[in-house]
């Protein structure tokens, strides 16, 4: 092996010490496994609220059964989500995907794209500000980090940006709510409050 490629492949101290220890990568996979379970009785809950909200959620959105699937590089690291309700075309989206990734957060998003994105009225605005729900700015609907490029709290400022965007042709919009990964044990109990209130929002539509 020449000089370079000795130095390219050359292990830190960190990640000799990690590529020796076979209990990290057995850790990180029972993390990922109670994540699968997590979401496993999440998507349980969610299929019995969904058949009360029947005249809210798009039929397309209900025929599908939950989604949950893991990657292992979102930023370079580890995530998990769960789709449920899930309808996604080329135009239309209406989603609510809960999200783990790794050394960061829990989230939870609704994603509205198309004819749905149209449909979310500003009369939702001052819950959303109250309830401290962050809305996308980003042009690109598929990132899921919180920075400040990305998502934004609902406040005064971004009222005004939100009313503007939903009288606009807009291509989507997005909403979301974050937990640290801390608050481990209460990461059931947010995903359900939170579920709960985005239909509670969208009802102000529905009726």
């Amino acid at each position: 092996m020449n000089t370079m490629a000795n130095a390219n492949v050359k292990l830190s101290l960190t990640e000799l010490q990690l590529v020796c220890d076979e209990q990290f990568i057995l850790t990180k996979n029972s993390i990922i496994n109670k994540v699968y379970v997590l979401f496993g009785a999440l998507s349980e809950n969610f299929l019995v609220k969904a058949k009360n909200l029947e005249h809210i959620i798009p039929a397309e959105a209900m025929k599908l059964y939950p989604k949950i699937y893991r990657g292992e590089n979102y930023k370079n690291l580890p995530y998990v989500t769960l789709d449920y309700p899930r309808h996604f075309s080329k135009e239309n989206t209406f989603a609510i995907r809960c999200f783990f990734w790794w050394g960061n957060f829990f989230s939870i998003t609704l994603h509205l794209a198309g004819e749905y994105a149209k449909n979310f009225i500003s009369s939702a605005v001052d819950t959303l500000q109250k309830s401290n729900w962050y809305v996308c700015v980003n042009e690109e609907q598929w990132e899921h980090h919180f920075n400040s490029d990305n998502y934004v709290m609902v406040n005064d400022e971004t009222i005004a940006r939100l009313d503007k965007k939903l009288q606009e042709e807009i291509p989507f919009l997005k909403i979301a709510k974050k937990i640290s990964l801390h608050q481990w044990d209460e990461a059931y109990d947010f995903f359900t409050s939170n579920f709960d209130e985005i239909f509670s929002l969208m009802s102000i539509k529905a009726h």
